[in-house]
C-alpha cells in the first residue's frame, strides 16, 4: 500500500448493519459494470488491501452519505486512499480556484461549488475516520474549503460587475484588492473550526468611500444585491446539492438591517449598543473574503469594543443569561447520551467555548495573550497566564477533541447539520462503532464521562448565577403606588409613559383579569415578567406591545398554563412579543385561541411550510366524512385559522418569502373550499336527493385563482355544474329543478365559507365574475358558461379568465371547464380594440378608486392592477399562436412572456422587480392592518417589517 493514509488507521470494530454494507458493495459492483473505472479500481483495492476494505465498509455501515460520495467519486476515493492526502487537498484546491474562474454563468459556478464540496467532503472525511488528519487538521480543511468558495464567488461577483459596467478599476488577477466589500467569517468559521456539516456565520461590509463604483451606481443597493447573489451562489439547492449554508444574522441588528453594511454605520453600531454577547461574537471575526485590508482595518477599530481595559466580570452574566436560555428553549437540562445534543447540551461544545470566551472577555483587555480565535489555543493560554491549572486545561482539550470528532461523525452520517446523538438504541450501536467504539454501551460511558468533565468545571464558573432576567432592573408591582426603580427601569427599556404602563401591569398582578385571578397564575406571571418586558422592549414598540398584550390577557380564560409555557419557552415568548408589536390581526386572534401557539413549538414548525396533503390530512381527521353539517363548519373555521396563523407568523418572523405565503394561503383556502363543498353537497342531496348525471365545480378566479392569497383575500368564485340533458329535477323526498338546485347548493357554500359562527368567520365571498354578474342565477351551467365566453364576454372578463382555476368538484367536469377556458383564450384578438378595452377600462378603475396614495398598492398607478393588466394583456393577445404563454399566477406568466420574447428584457425586469416588491409589501400589509396603513402612526416593527420586505 502507497497511501499514507493508513500510518495511523486502527480498524474500527465490525460494522452493526452488515445489510448497509452489502448494500453499498452491490452498488459499487453495478457503476463498475457499467464502466466506472474508478469503481472498478476500487473494487480490486478492496480485495486486495485488507486496511482499505477494513476502512471502506466501516463507512459504508454507517454513513449513507458517505457511500454515496464513494460511489460517485470512486477514483478519487482510490486516489486518497493510495496517495497522499494533503497533495490530493492542495490539488483541489487549486482546481477550485481555476474553474470558478472560468464558470460562464452562475449556473456554472454553482456547480464548480457544488461538485467541489463533494470532493473535499471525502477526503475529509476519510482522512478524520482513518485517523490521519487531526481534529486542526480537519478543521483546518473545512474552514479552507469555505474560504475558497468564498473568495472564488467573491471575486467572480466583482469582475462580472466590471463587466457590466457597475465597477471600474479592478486589479484582473486580485479583483478583491482594494474593492471596498469585505466578508467577515465568524464564530467557527472564523476560528477555523467549522465542522463537518457547519454553516458559515459571515457579516458583510462595504465601504462607500473606497469602493470603485461607476458612476451614477448607487452602493448600498449594489452591495446588498451582490450579497444576496453570494449566498445563493453557496446555499441555493441545484440538482449537485449545495456548497454552504450561509447564515448572516449575526451582523447589527438583523431584523432591521440589510444583509451588507456600510463599514462605518457598523462600526458606529458596535461603538454604542453592541451587546456582550455580540463582544464575544467578535473574538472569532476573521477578514475571509473580499477586501482583506479592509477588513482588518475594521477588526482593529473594534479592539476597544471587544477588548476592555478593565476586569469586564459584568459580561459573565449575559454570557451565562444565553446559555442557560439555550438550555431552556432547547430542553437540555440533563446529560444524557442517547438523543443527547453534543453542542448545545449539559457538558456540550457550547460549554467548553463559553468557559474560555467568558474569561477571555474578563481578561483579555488587559492581556493580548487571550485574544486569540481558537477554543484550543485559549485553553492553554489561560493556564499559562494562571487563570486556570494545566490539569483543568487538558482535561477540556481532550474532551473538546473527543465531542468535536464524535459532532463530525454525527454529520457525516446524513450531511445535516446537526449535533444530536442518535436516540434508538439500534442506530447509537451503529453510531457508537462508527466512532471507534465495540458498541454503544462503552461508548455511553465514555461519553457520559465528558460531558460530566466538562459540566463539572463550567459548573465551577457559572451554575451559581441568579435566574435568567435578573440583569433587566427593578421590577416591583406589588401595592397602590408606583416604585420609582421601577418606572426608571421601564424607562430605560423603551417603554413610553412608564407609569401608565406599570399601572397596567399592576393590575394583572391584582388580578383584574380571569387569566390572573389565580396566585398560581400571578406567581407564573411574576416569574415571566422580566423576560416579557426585555421581549416587548425589542419589538420596536414596547407601550404598543404591552398595551396589546393587555388585550391579550383580557381574552383569556386562564394563564397559568401559557405562562409556563412562555417562561419556558425564550424563542416563543419573543415571537409573541413580535406579533404583538406588528400584527394586531394575529395578536387578536391569539387572544380568542391561545391554543394555535402549540402549532409554533412543533420542533419542525420552522423547518417546513404547510402543504395541501397535511390541511387535507388535519380536516379530514378533524372532520370525518359522517361529521354533522354544523359540527363541520365551525372545525372548519378552528382548522383553518390554525393553519393561517401558521402562514401569519412565517411572514412577521420573516422565515418565508412572499410567494411561498401566498401558496400557503391558496391551499388553505382550496382544501377548506374542497371541505365545505362536499359537506354542502351532502346536505342538499340529504334534504333533496340528487340530480341524474348532476355534478358540480368551484372556479376559482383573482388571487385565489393565481395562487396570490394573503390573509384577508376574498374569494372570488364561480360554481358551474351540469347534468344530463333531459333530467328535470331532483330524486329526492323534496325535488328541486336543476337550476334550483345548484343555486341552492351555491348559496349554501357562501354561507359556509363567510357566515359567522361561534368559531368566527373564514372569508368573504364574491361571485361577481360569473357570466351573468349579479343579475342573474348564482350557478351557471357549463353550457352557458362555454357560450358566454366564446361569444359575449368583455375583455375585463377575458382578463379574469387567465386567472381561472377549478379548486374543487368533480373530476370530469372540472376537465370540461379547463377546456373551455382554453378554447375561449386562444383566439385571434384585435389588438387595437382590446388595448382600447383595457386603457378605458383602467381609466374607470381610477375615477372609482382613486389613485389612493402609494400604499394602495393595488389601484394606485405604477401599482399591482396596471402589471397584472400587462401582463393579461401579453396573455391574451398571444394565446393563440403561443397557448404556452397562459399561466394563472403573474409571476409565472412574466417568465413565459420573457421566454418567448413577447417581453423586452428591459420591460421584464421592471415589471418582474414591480410585482415581486408589491406581493411582499401586500403580504405584510394585509396581515398586518386591518384598514389603511398610516406609516406616521405604524409601530416601528412594522416599519421594519416593511423595509426588510
Amino acid at each position: 500500500m502507497s497511501g499514507v493514509i493508513f500510518s495511523k488507521f486502527k480498524a474500527l470494530p465490525a460494522p452493526h448493519d452488515d445489510g448497509m454494507v452489502q448494500g453499498a458493495l452491490e452498488r459499487l459492483g453495478e457503476a463498475a459494470q457499467d464502466g466506472d473505472y474508478g469503481a472498478t479500481q476500487l473494487q480490486s483495492l478492496l480485495e486486495s488491501s485488507e486496511p482499505v476494505r477494513n476502512l471502506v465498509t466501516d463507512v459504508f455501515g454507517a454513513s449513507p452519505y458517505l457511500t454515496n460520495l464513494i460511489i460517485r467519486n470512486a477514483q478519487l476515493c482510490c486516489d486518497c486512499l493510495t496517495g497522499d492526502p494533503d497533495a490530493i487537498t492542495a490539488t483541489q484546491r487549486e482546481l477550485l480556484s481555476a474553474s470558478a474562474g472560468e464558470a460562464a454563468d452562475q449556473r456554472a459556478l454553482q456547480a464548480v461549488f457544488r461538485r467541489a464540496k463533494a470532493r473535499n467532503a471525502l477526503l475529509v472525511a476519510l482522512s478524520d475516520v482513518a485517523g490521519y488528519w487531526t481534529l486542526d487538521q480537519v478543521t483546518g480543511a473545512l474552514t479552507r474549503f469555505a474560504d475558497d468558495c468564498l473568495s472564488a464567488a467573491v471575486n467572480w461577483l466583482l469582475l462580472e460587475a466590471e463587466a457590466s459596467g457597475k465597477l471600474s478599476g479592478l486589479n484582473e488577477n486580485e479583483p478583491s484588492e482594494g474593492c471596498g466589500y469585505v466578508v467577515l467569517a465568524m464564530g467557527k468559521h472564523g476560528a477555523f473550526e467549522l465542522n463537518y456539516s457547519s454553516d458559515i456565520d459571515i457579516i458583510v461590509l462595504f465601504d462607500p468611500e473606497t469602493a470603485p463604483m461607476a458612476e451614477g451606481v448607487e452602493p448600498s443597493i449594489f452591495f446588498v444585491r451582490l450579497t444576496k447573489r453570494l449566498a445563493a451562489l453557496l446555499q441555493e439547492p441545484t440538482e449537485d446539492g449545495y456548497a454552504l449554508r450561509v447564515d448572516l444574522r449575526l451582523r447589527p441588528d438583523p431584523r432591521a438591517t440589510q444583509v451588507a453594511i456600510a463599514i462605518e454605520a457598523a462600526a458606529t453600531y458596535y461603538e454604542n449598543m453592541g451587546q456582550n454577547w455580540e463582544r464575544a461574537a467578535m473574538i472569532k471575526a476573521r477578514a475571509a473574503a473580499g477586501d482583506l485590508a479592509l477588513g482588518e482595518e475594521f477588526l482593529s477599530r473594534m479592539k476597544p469594543y471587544v477588548w476592555r481595559k478593565y476586569l469586564d466580570f459584568a459580561a459573565i452574566a449575559d454570557v451565562q443569561s444565553l446559555k442557560r436560555q439555550i438550555h431552556a428553549v432547547k430542553g437540555h437540562g440533563e446529560i444524557a447520551v442517547a438523543g443527547h445534543n453534543v453542542k448545545l447540551g449539559r457538558g456540550g461544545i457550547r460549554e467548553i467555548e463559553f468557559f474560555v470566551q467568558t474569561q477571555q472577555l474578563i481578561a483579555g483587555g488587559r492581556n493580548p495573550a487571550l485574544r486569540g480565535r481558537r477554543t484550543v489555543d485559549m485553553l492553554h493560554a489561560l493556564a499559562e497566564e494562571g487563570w486556570i491549572d494545566a490539569a483543568t486545561a487538558d482535561e477540556l482539550n481532550g474532551c473538546y477533541d473527543y465531542l468535536r470528532t464524535i459532532e463530525h461523525r454525527v454529520q457525516m452520517v446524513g450531511d445535516e447539520q446537526t449535533h444530536t446523538l442518535p436516540k434508538a438504541p439500534e442506530d447509537l450501536e451503529r453510531f457508537a462503532r462508527f466512532c471507534g467504539s465495540d458498541g454503544a454501551v462503552p461508548f455511553t460511558m465514555r461519553t457520559l464521562g465528558v460531558l460530566k468533565t466538562v459540566q463539572d468545571h463550567y459548573a465551577a464558573l457559572f451554575e451559581s448565577a441568579g435566574d435568567l432576567g435578573t440583569e433587566t432592573g427593578s421590577l416591583s408591582f406589588t401595592g397602590g403606588e408606583d416604585d420609582p426603580e421601577t418606572l426608571e427601569t421601564l424607562a430605560d427599556l423603551g417603554f413610553e409613559q412608564p407609569a401608565e404602563m406599570s399601572a397596567i401591569i399592576r393590575g394583572w398582578h391584582f388580578g383584574r383579569y380571569g387569566a390572573t385571578r389565580s396566585a398560581v397564575a400571578r406567581e407564573r406571571l411574576t416569574e415571566l415578567m422580566p423576560s416579557l418586558l426585555s421581549a416587548l422592549s425589542r419589538t420596536g414598540d414596547p407601550s404598543g406591545g404591552l398595551i396589546a398584550f393587555d388585550r391579550f390577557l383580557a381574552g383569556l380564560p386562564a394563564g397559568v398554563q401559557l405562562f409556563s409555557l412562555l417562561a419556558a419557552n425564550v424563542q416563543l415568548l419573543d415571537l409573541l412579543a413580535t406579533l404583538l408589536g406588528t400584527a394586531p390581526r394575529l395578536a387578536e386572534q391569539l387572544s380568542r385561541q391561545a391554543k394555535v401557539l402549540d402549532a409554533v413549538l412543533d420542533p419542525g414548525f420552522f423547518s417546513h411550510l404547510p402543504g395541501r396533503d397535511e390541511i387535507d390530512t388535519a380536516l379530514s381527521a378533524a372532520a370525518p366524512p359522517d361529521t354533522g353539517f354544523e359540527e363541520v363548519l365551525d372545525l372548519a373555521r378552528i382548522i383553518g385559522k390554525e393553519f393561517m396563523f401558521r402562514a401569519g407568523v412565517r411572514i412577521v418572523s420573516e422565515t418565508i418569502r412572499a410567494v411561498e405565503a401566498g401558496s400557503v394561503y391558496s391551499d388553505i383556502a382550496d382544501a377548506l373550499v374542497t371541505r365545505l363543498l362536499a359537506a354542502c353537497e351532502a346536505e342538499l342531496e340529504a334534504r333533496h336527493g340528487r340530480v341524474p348525471g348532476g355534478a358540480a365545480c368551484v372556479l376559482a378566479m383573482g388571487k385565489l385563482g393565481g395562487r396570490e392569497m394573503t390573509a384577508a383575500s376574498d374569494l372570488d368564485l364561480i360554481l358551474i355544474y351540469d347534468h344530463e340533458p333531459d333530467a328535470m329535477g331532483s330524486d329526492g323526498a323534496k325535488p328541486l329543478s336543476p337550476g334550483q338546485y345548484y343555486a341552492r347548493l351555491t348559496q349554501r357554500l357562501i354561507a359556509a365559507l363567510s357566515s359567522p359562527t361561534s368559531e368566527g368567520t373564514l372569508y368573504e365571498v364574491d361571485m361577481r365574475l360569473r357570466p351573468s354578474g349579479n343579475k342573474g342565477p348564482v350557478a351557471t351551467h357549463i353550457d352557458s358558461f362555454t357560450t358566454y365566453h366564446v361569444d359575449s364576454a368583455w375583455t375585463w372578463e377575458k382578463l379574469a379568465l387567465t386567472r381561472a382555476r377549478v379548486v374543487a368538484g368533480d373530476g370530469d367536469l372540472h376537465r370540461r371547464i379547463d377546456t373551455a377556458i382554453r378554447d375561449a383564450l386562444c383566439v385571434d384578438r384585435d389588438e387595437t380594440a382590446t388595448r382600447a378595452d383595457i386603457t378605458k377600462m383602467r381609466a374607470l378603475m381610477i375615477r372609482e378608486h382613486g389613485g389612493g396614495g402609494i400604499w394602495n398598492l393595488k389601484h394606485a398607478r405604477g401599482g399591482l392592477v396596471e402589471v397584472e393588466f400587462i401582463v393579461q394583456f401579453l396573455e391574451i393577445l398571444n394565446a393563440a399562436d403561443k397557448p404556452e404563454v397562459l399561466a394563472r399566477k403573474t409571476a409565472i406568466a412574466l417568465d413565459r412572456l420573457a421566454d418567448l420574447n413577447l417581453l423586452g428584457a428591459g420591460d421584464f425586469d421592471i415589471l418582474k422587480a414591480a410585482n415581486r416588491l408589491y406581493h411582499r409589501f401586500t403580504q405584510v400589509l394585509r396581515l398586518c392592518v386591518a384598514g389603511t396603513f398610516e406609516p406616521p402612526s405604524a409601530p416601528d416593527g412594522l416599519k421594519r417589517l416593511l423595509c426588510n420586505a
